[in-house]
């Protein structure tokens, strides 16, 4: 992993926590809303950035940081497969 890598990750790890601080306590984020915040473009370059966002939830999961869900439930992150929803740990 390159250094530039690993800062992008940090970017994303904040840019979910922060996008959930701004919102209700119950309140859940996409994957892409934590990509499009930190992507700089104005093109869809952000979606380059979908499958890091979902491993950086992944990360925040292990930290006890948030949750992952699918259909309104908790799900395991390492099997989720679809769409997800980001929301602070419960």
């Amino acid at each position: 992993m390159t250094d530039n890598e690993r800062q992008t990750d940090r970017r994303l790890e904040r840019a979910i926590l922060e996008l959930l601080e701004r919102r209700g306590p119950t309140a859940t984020i996409c994957p892409s809303d934590a990509a499009r915040a930190v992507y700089a473009g104005d093109d869809d370059g952000w979606r380059a950035l979908m499958e890091p966002a979902r491993s950086a939830a992944r990360r925040l999961v292990e930290a006890g940081e948030v949750d992952i869900t699918q259909a309104g439930r908790p799900v395991d992150p390492a099997t989720a497969r679809g769409p997800i929803r980001i929301r602070r740990a419960r």
